[in-house]
């Protein structure tokens, strides 16, 4: 180096001369200076073909999230649709089976109480929409069915509730109404306010039926209910008398023998007795009584005409 000027020896294998480059000082610089510059820019491009590959990654990323949530979404879609069928079908029974408990249907405006409701809110207020307005009109539109679809399950449920009591206090009743013949026989006496007693020669009310048969033959009861009585009444003779509840109660005379006991729970059709002519009478039968809330009925009035002989 001498002055503003520098000296390059490029030395190679033995066989090889030694090669010499002068330059000057500001040659030098200015080629650095391309060096550093050209250096820096291939710097650059590299960054950006860097970034700009990884943004376009996150870009393809974000498109398979919001591809996948809008299949999500379709899908849910659908359940709600096919769960608003089942909700039909079902409000189709529950008018059904309401009408068969003796209960007015549903008014299709309460079926539909609460529809929207409180706090449901708008699209604009979910997070989504500032990222994708439709797919957050969309996630509301099933927030509302959603809703809509719950109250209308709650409704039905106390709906079938209500009606399922009603059936059942119906059957209830309907097993609780005397509504058989106690035993196999004739109609030998009918209920009356008046009639000339057999034995007393007077007229008296006959406050049930006689019913002729053969000594022993089953007596039944005419519908379920508990044994209140069981045993000796005078004029009766060996009766049994049941409680059926709804205020029925119903009585069986003259047997010859006792088949249950107090406190007894019988369903319709049980054995209770056996035809007999214990007590006043003048012949082997049953005498039956029903009585609703204490006042004695005509028993005819209960049991099925094709039953009485």
């Amino acid at each position: 180096m001498s002055g503003d000027r520098w000296t390059i020896l490029v030395v190679g294998d033995e066989d090889v001369p030694v090669k010499q480059y002068s330059l000057s000082l500001r040659m030098l610089r200015r080629t650095a200076g391309l060096a550093a510059t050209a250096g820096v820019g291939l710097f650059g491009v590299i960054a950006f073909l860097m970034l700009g590959g990884a943004s376009g990654v996150h870009t393809q990323r974000l498109e398979q999230r919001n591809q996948a949530l809008r299949l999500e979404l379709e899908s849910f879609q659908q359940r709600v649709d096919g769960l608003e069928g089942l909700v039909d079908g079902l409000a189709s029974r529950d008018a059904r089976i309401r009408n068969l408990a003796g209960l007015e249907s549903l008014d299709p405006e309460v079926l539909e109480v609460g529809i929207g409701g409180p706090g449901l809110g708008a699209p604009e207020e979910y997070p989504l929409y500032g990222v994708d307005p439709q797919a957050s009109s969309e996630a509301y539109a099933l927030t509302y069915d959603l809703g809509a679809l719950e109250r209308r399950a709650r409704l039905l449920s106390e709906s079938l509730d209500e009606a399922t009591d009603s059936l059942e206090a119906h059957r209830d009743l309907l097993e609780s109404t005397p509504s058989i013949l106690p035993t196999v026989g004739w109609l030998s006496s009918a209920f009356s306010k008046s009639r000339m007693h057999p034995v007393h020669n007077r007229p008296l009310p006959h406050e049930g039926v006689d019913i002729a048969a053969n000594k022993g033959t089953p007596i039944h009861a005419a519908a379920k209910g508990r044994i209140i009585r069981a045993g000796w009444i005078v004029g009766y003779g060996m009766t049994v008398e049941i409680d059926h509840g709804f205020g029925y109660t119903t009585l069986y005379g003259h047997a010859s023998k006792l088949l249950v006991r107090q406190g007894q729970e019988v369903a319709r059709g049980d054995v209770i007795a056996q035809v007999g002519s214990t007590g006043i009478t003048t012949s082997t039968n049953l005498h039956y009584e029903v009585r609703v809330n204490g006042i004695p009925q005509n028993p005819a009035n209960f049991i099925l005409p094709e039953a009485v002989p």
